[in-house]
């Protein structure tokens, strides 16, 4: 008949964290969560970026259309 495995107990204290593993995983998320804002802000200044230069890109449509039509009537007498 099998013998019951010898049970092992559980030291009552945890360990004592020698090499800093507690405040390396602390830093590790505060870099990933530093990351994911950075991402967010950067993200959300590419928008407004895009947006300031096609407003800019259509005023200055805008304005070289006028020119053009003010030039073929000055040209043409319209």
């Amino acid at each position: 008949m099998a013998r019951p495995q010898a049970r092992v107990e559980a030291p009552e204290e945890p360990p004592l964290d020698r090499t800093g593993a507690i405040e390396q995983a602390y830093r590790l998320h505060r870099a990933r969560r530093r990351a994911r804002v950075r991402r967010q802000n950067e993200a959300r200044t590419a928008d407004v970026r895009f947006y300031v230069v096609l407003a800019t890109l259509v005023f200055v449509l805008v304005l070289i259309a006028l020119a053009a039509w003010n030039e073929i009537q000055r040209v043409f007498g319209l």
